[in-house]
């Protein structure tokens, strides 16, 4: 599946956090494009969704923690890794507690409701972070490094002085397949001797044999494992899951070695610097080749999204310095709708010019449109995003469907308009 990804439909877990202890009901639900992997707290109305970065992430013992205070959400690294082992770019992911539910201490429960969700393009083209340059951090005991590598993949090694544990290396290419066989199970692990420790902290409120593999002196505790390195293939997966807060898909090869949840943050926040970050975005100088228009005619600032005769999504920022706001109600600032409709065509224009070779030769001249409405006025300070479709390409003719949207409301829409392409 090329594209951006999401889920097709919405669904639902239910359990007790591990550290807080706390029913929570998860829900995961389709995210509009671009959106990106977002949280909401629907135990808190009103409250701003919480997106799933680094730079917002807060150092917090034996957990992934997101913001702080009484908004804050905790333990999100598994859901994290079912998200991104499922290469999901777009979601939103609402809980009525601070923290997800443990289920049985892996990603596995959320990796299959995502599934049975079923994943669906969702248009537009994934941001991916590129590792061009090795580096490598040093965290106390722990280090990371990256290298440049084709796709994703992941190294993690772990010592623990446990005989159970002992030095467990892996090595895993980070994919929907791979992730669902070789990790999504492995399940979060701990040492009796710690219990006492942590709970007086406040922690693991809501741990139990059944959510996590607890060590005793003598082995495992009313449990077996699934894989002789479970460990060690846990680790990667909350590796997957912090990972994944740099907001973007991964091209290179991750090495950890002793990772923790705070390690692997800061360790984000370095690559999400030194790594480039590639989306399809062109500018107006790239416009400029493209379109013959300039000012005062020139309605478009920059294109989001854009797949070659299929679909463009483009951005017009309108501010009160528009010469037409000079004459077209003076005192009460109104986008004139002709020109609102003039930006989407130019918008369209910038679609049609991708499917000829040598587009700097060409000009294109709108024929029709049909089906035009205006829902809301557009004002100085608005962002108007257009968002146009291919209906159909019949040589030089195109015909293209569209709508304008301020804050994600419909402004105007077009049922259809259709272009030529001529030589200039």
């Amino acid at each position: 599946m090329s594209g951006r990804r999401t889920i097709a439909r919405e669904v639902h877990l239910e359990g007790i956090g591990l550290h807080m202890g706390e029913p929570c009901r998860l829900t995961f639900r389709p995210g509009p494009c671009g959106s990106g992997v977002r949280f909401v707290r629907s135990d808190r109305p009103g409250s701003a969704p919480i997106p799933a970065l680094a730079s917002i992430a807060v150092e917090s013992e034996r957990r992934t923690q997101l913001g702080a205070g009484d908004a804050a959400l905790h333990t999100v690294e598994h859901v994290l890794a079912a998200v991104a082992g499922a290469q999901l770019d777009d979601l939103v992911i609402s809980l009525d507690g601070p923290e997800p539910p443990i289920m049985d201490g892996s990603a596995g429960p959320f990796l299959r409701a995502l599934q049975s969700a079923g994943v669906k393009t969702n248009g537009g083209v994934p941001v991916t972070l590129v590792v061009r340059e090795s580096f490598r951090i040093d965290d106390g005991d722990s280090w990371y490094e990256a290298h440049p590598a084709p796709d994703f993949q992941l190294t993690v090694s772990i010592d623990f002085a446990h005989p159970m544990v002992g030095r467990q290396q892996g090595s895993y290419r980070v994919t929907p397949d791979e992730f669902s066989s070789e990790l999504a199970d492995a399940r979060t692990f701990g040492f009796a001797d710690e219990v006492e420790m942590l709970r007086g902290k406040g922690l693991i409120r809501g741990g139990s044999t059944d959510n996590a593999v607890v060590l005793g002196p003598d082995g495992i505790i009313a449990n077996t494992l699934r894989w002789p390195d479970e460990f060690v293939r846990h680790k990667a997966l909350d590796c997957v899951g912090d990972l994944a807060l740099a907001g973007a898909r991964i091209r290179g090869r991750i090495v950890a070695h002793r990772p923790s949840h705070s390690g692997t943050v800061r360790f984000v926040r370095e690559l999400s610097q030194r790594a480039s970050r590639e989306t399809p975005v062109i500018g107006i100088e790239d416009i400029m080749k493209v379109l013959p228009h300039r000012y005062p005619f020139l309605l478009v600032d920059r294109v989001i999204e854009y797949e070659p005769g299929k679909r463009v999504v483009g951005i017009k920022n309108v501010t009160i310095n528009e010469p037409f706001f000079q004459g077209h109600f003076p005192g009460h600032p109104i986008m004139p709708g002709v020109l609102i409709i003039e930006a989407m065509a130019q918008v369209g224009g910038i679609l049609l010019m991708g499917t000829v070779p040598e587009p700097e030769s060409k000009v294109v001249y709108f024929a029709s449109m049909e089906s035009v409405k205006w829902r809301k006025p557009v004002k100085p300070g608005d962002q108007i995003r257009f968002e146009l479709d291919v209906v159909q390409i019949r040589g030089p003719l195109c015909k293209m469907k569209g709508v304008a949207k301020v804050d994600g409301v419909v402004v105007t829409e077009v049922g259809e308009m259709s272009a030529m392409l001529r030589d200039r």
